[in-house]
C-alpha cells in the first residue's frame, strides 16, 4: 500500500473575502470562470463533476462538460436514457463541482435539474460536428456491449445512411438545466485555513443568504 501522508501543498495564490463578492453567486462564478481561463493551466475549464443518486440508491459521480451558464443555472447535455439521465429523471437533486487546481479554487453547486426545451437542445445539437452528432445516435450510453466493434460498426452504418441527409437530434438526447439552490466557493489558503463562502437561495427564489463556513 502506498502511503500518501506526505502529499502536501501550501495554498497561497488568492483569498476570498466578503468585502469583494457580489450578492449573486452566478456573478462570482462567472468571474472565477474567466479568471481561471485567463490564468491557464487547465485544458477544459468547463469540465465538472456531476453527482446523482442512481436507481440503485447509490450516489455516482462522473465528469461532463458544462456548455452554458446564465442567471437560470448550468446546462449540460447527455443521453436521457443513460444511467446518468435516468437517475436525474428519477431524482432531480444533483450536485455539480468544479476543481481548478492551477488557481486553487473549487465550486460546489447543489441544484435541481430539469430538461431544457427542445429548441435549446436542437440548437446545441445542430452546432456540433457531424461526427459528434452521429456518435450521440450510435451509442446506447451506459448499456453493456460485447466489444468496441459494435460501436464502430454502428457508426459506419450511420455515416453511410446520412450521406446527403440532415442529421437530426434524437429524442433520447438533450440538455439538462441545473437550477442552483446552494453554491459554495472554496479558495485555498495557507495552513489549511481555507476560505469557504456559501450562498443559499431563499424562499423568494430570488435573494441569496451569504455565510462564511469554517475550513
Amino acid at each position: 500500500m502506498k502511503d500518501l501522508g506526505n502529499y502536501r501543498k501550501s495554498y497561497e495564490k488568492s483569498e476570498l473575502l466578503e468585502t469583494n463578492i457580489p450578492e449573486d453567486p452566478i456573478n462570482l462564478f462567472n468571474k472565477w470562470f474567466h479568471e481561471t481561463e485567463d490564468f491557464g493551466g487547465i485544458d477544459e475549464v468547463n469540465a465538472m463533476t456531476v453527482s446523482t443518486i442512481g436507481l440503485d440508491g447509490f450516489p455516482k459521480s462522473r465528469v461532463v462538460l458544462l456548455k452554458k451558464f446564465n442567471e437560470e443555472g448550468f446546462i449540460f447535455y447527455t443521453n436521457y436514457n443513460s444511467e446518468k439521465g435516468l437517475a436525474i429523471q428519477n431524482n432531480p437533486h444533483v450536485c455539480l463541482s468544479f476543481f481548478w487546481p492551477s488557481i486553487e479554487r473549487q465550486v460546489i453547486i447543489k441544484g435541481i435539474a430539469e430538461k431544457t426545451s427542445e429548441t435549446v437542445s436542437d440548437n446545441y445539437f445542430n452546432s456540433r460536428p457531424d461526427g459528434s452528432k452521429l456518435g450521440a445516435i450510435a451509442s446506447d450510453q451506459s448499456r453493456v456491449i460485447s466489444s468496441r466493434l459494435v460501436l464502430e460498426q454502428k457508426l459506419k452504418e450511420l455515416e453511410q445512411y446520412y450521406i446527403g441527409k440532415e442529421i437530426e437530434r434524437p429524442e433520447f438526447w438533450g440538455g439538462f438545466l441545473v437550477k442552483p439552490q446552494e453554491v459554495e466557493f472554496w479558495q485555498g489558503r495557507p495552513n489549511r485555513l481555507h476560505d469557504r463562502i456559501r450562498y443559499q437561495l431563499q424562499k423568494d427564489d430570488f435573494s441569496w443568504k451569504i455565510e462564511r463556513l469554517s475550513s
